[in-house]
């Protein structure tokens, strides 16, 4: 299948705030085929539990990625010579009805991969990964489950809301690990922290083999130390990753849903995530940015600099540009 390498809309040429807005300025496509890496939005909250949101995060990380260039500072890499990427909309989410939103959330993913192009999605609450798991998990069942780095203040891990409800934000990876997805021995959350509903409330997730590095041990080791854990403890094997927004300090990420002081800088979170380069990741997606609570963009500047982060490590990946 012939790939079509894209780049984005020239700054000096266009401004910024001019011309369509796509996920950093890339051409809008209607199907992945082609594709290496589709950015894809997910605006859908029905997830939520508290502040309510995150169904316009997709489109305000779209407006701050024009503020994102093609060449990564750090690592030098060029995403948009290395891979075949293009903003490929927003799924069509409907906002009423939970079960049909998550099927809808799955069908995306899945023609999306049915493609032969990865995910790299904008939530969205965090509910919205679970679909993405799912359909990532059915398009090849021979890879066996998949490993997880998780960015967050939360575990995720909860088992039920509201009586027996047991799909909101606080449940996805619970499910994941009960509907084997994911493997729980590489499965690692970092910065969680807040107060909880119980003692006890991540000891499931412990009980399952869940690696939980509290933003005090984070604190203590830095990212680099804690990044070459999370390295040896995914190993070689398939894995996604997922960005909370409101890992970060709410100092820096105030647009969230639910928001606990004490967090990482941005400049930390953008370390960890150079540090998942060499590990083979099949999707990844940025969630909770929630623009009403947002003060001047900043939350969802935050938002679009993790989605470029994680875009090139996925063209490190990749190796050297064609040619």
């Amino acid at each position: 299948m012939s790939r079509q390498l894209n780049e984005p809309v020239d700054a000096a040429l266009v401004p910024r705030f001019a011309g369509h807005s796509t996920f950093m300025r890339l051409p809008a496509a209607t199907s992945a085929k082609g594709l290496d890496v589709a950015l894809i939005g997910i605006p859908w909250d029905g997830g939520t539990t508290n502040r309510p949101g995150a169904r316009h995060g997709p489109r305000e990380v779209r407006n701050q990625s024009s503020l994102m260039r093609r060449v990564h500072h750090v690592t030098g890499i060029a995403p948009y010579e290395r891979l075949a990427v293009a903003d490929l909309g927003d799924l069509a989410v409907q906002p009423i009805d939970l079960m049909a939103a998550l099927q809808q959330i799955e069908s995306g993913i899945a023609a999306i991969c049915a493609a032969g192009a990865l995910p790299l999605s904008v939530g969205g609450d965090h509910l919205t990964t679970l679909p993405v798991l799912r359909a990532l998990h059915k398009a090849d069942p021979g890879r066996g489950r998949l490993g997880l780095v998780q960015f967050d203040a939360h575990s995720d891990t909860n088992d039920r809301y509201f009586g027996d409800n047991p799909y909101t934000h606080g449940t996805p990876f619970r499910r994941a690990i009960e509907e084997g997805i994911l493997d729980p021995a590489r499965m690692v959350q970092i910065g969680i922290r807040g107060s909880v509903y119980a003692a006890d409330e991540h000891q499931w997730a412990r009980d399952q083999g869940v690696r939980i590095i509290y933003i005090e041990e984070f604190a203590r080791r830095g990212p680099e130390a804690v990044m070459a854990e999370v390295r040896a403890l995914i190993g070689s094997g398939p894995a996604y990753v997922t960005f909370d927004i409101d890992g970060i300090d709410p100092s820096m990420a105030p647009g969230t849903g639910t928001p606990e002081i004490g967090g990482f800088t941005t400049r930390e979170a953008q370390a960890m995530l150079r540090g998942l380069a060499g590990l083979d990741i099949i999707g990844a997606d940025v969630v909770e940015v929630s623009p009403p609570f947002d003060l001047g963009g900043i939350t969802a500047l935050a938002g679009a600099t993790m989605l470029f982060e994680l875009l090139c490590v996925l063209a490190g990946n990749a190796g050297d540009p064609p040619g």
